[in-house]
């Protein structure tokens, strides 16, 4: 194992009706003028918005709303609402939604907190020195932005997907409330759950394999996102597998089943060039690309791969041959993306990948040839483009 610090500031309030205090949680804040941040019509068609504004004016607290955000968020609304809260001398923000929602929430919190262009900060031209204070009602299982010190934007101007992560940026609270996500079409549920199993999947797959605590939550977590994702294809309104999705979102990225170890990332920074040039779903780009990564990379370390398969996919172990438990553990996950309606090849997304297009998506994913991807097996750009070749 490596050396870690585990850090992870948010406070969770988690179960039914759990939305009603918020307006108790943003005054214990000590903050005045709140910008509402939040996604399409279903927020406000589901009543949930109606309840937080009611708390909100309940507490005393004043707010302004802000509207749009989509999935891959856009940095022309972080500018908008930088611009907003500004002028509004809004001082806390609340992100009610998913990831899309929390992210874009904290460009903004680093925006009006910072000089300059957000976008600088985002495309690694400096460092952010504050950030608003930021809480979120969650929901969608999905990111784990609530819980995270991440956030990723896409810039519209060149349709370019970055990340920036910073400690600053994490949620001062998250409510977490089930129910909340009964209503979301069975393929974002899906996406999401993809997304959550990345996220550790992303972090089990490194050069250091000997901190057995790490692993071991790993692997349970895992097993328990690919157990409740299957359970609410047949029941959409299942409780406990809703919470359970819900929790493993925040636990998946809070670094909790990173401690000790090194990760990857490599599926991340593939799939969010697919995302930012055609603005694909992240979980559904997520499941496209992994297959084509595992079997590009898997011989680095076949034993880790096969410990996968037995320990969370559930494949007998060949102690002869760990490559063949390995290949075996790679067709089940991608059988379990399949079982969920979730795409395996980028073909299945309605994409026709051209060989012009996968040197734009490898040039942008390696920085114009100035990075590498990867810790499980380093990817320069060449890597890249057959991974990309592979998942066409």
């Amino acid at each position: 194992m490596i050396n870690f610090e585990y850090y992870t500031p948010t406070r969770v309030i988690f179960g039914k009706d759990t939305e009603k205090e918020v307006g108790r949680l943003v005054r214990e804040q000590g903050c005045r003028k709140v910008l509402l941040h939040y996604g399409g019509q279903s927020a406000k068609k589901s009543g949930l918005l109606g309840r937080i504004e009611a708390s909100l004016k309940e507490a005393g607290i004043e707010y302004i709303s802000l509207g749009g955000v989509v999935p891959n968020p856009r940095l022309s609304l972080v500018y908008e609402g930088i611009r907003m809260c500004k002028e509004a001398g809004v001082d806390f923000i609340l992100a009610v939604g998913g990831g899309s929602v929390i992210d874009s929430a904290k460009g903004i919190g680093y925006g009006v907190a910072n000089e300059g262009d957000v976008w600088d900060i985002y495309n690694r031209k400096r460092e952010a020195e504050a950030c608003l204070p930021i809480g979120a009602v969650l929901t969608i299982a999905a990111a784990g932005s609530e819980m995270s010190w991440s956030s990723v934007i896409t810039n519209e101007d060149g349709w370019i997907k970055r990340g920036y992560s910073n400690d600053i940026s994490r949620c001062r609270f998250a409510i977490m409330n089930p129910e909340l996500t009964y209503t979301l079409p069975m393929y974002q549920t899906q996406c999401g759950a993809v997304d959550i199993l990345m996220h550790t999947m992303e972090r089990y797959f490194n050069p250091e394999t000997d901190f057995e605590i790490t692993d071991r939550i790993a692997e349970g977590l895992m097993v328990s996102v690919i157990h409740n994702a299957r359970i609410l294809m047949e029941e959409p309104e299942n409780y406990n597998a809703r919470a359970s999705l819900m929790w493993a979102s925040s636990l998946s990225h809070n670094n909790l089943t990173g401690c000790g170890l090194s990760s990857d990332w490599a599926s991340h920074q593939l799939e969010h060039e697919l995302s930012g040039m055609f603005d694909v779903a992240h979980g559904a780009g997520l499941a496209a690309i992994w297959g084509s990564w595992a079997r590009y990379v898997y011989m680095e370390n076949p034993k880790r791969f096969a410990q996968f398969a037995v320990n969370v996919m559930g494949i007998p172990q060949d102690f002869n041959h760990p490559e063949k438990t390995a290949l075996e553990g790679i067709r089940a996950v991608e059988g379990f993306f399949r079982d969920i309606q979730m795409p395996t090849s980028v073909h299945e997304m309605g994409i026709e990948l051209t060989d012009e297009q996968i040197e734009t998506l490898a040039y942008k994913c390696s920085f114009m040839e100035t990075r590498y991807i990867g810790g499980f097996k380093k990817l320069e750009k060449e890597d890249m483009m057959r991974i990309y070749q592979m998942a066409r």
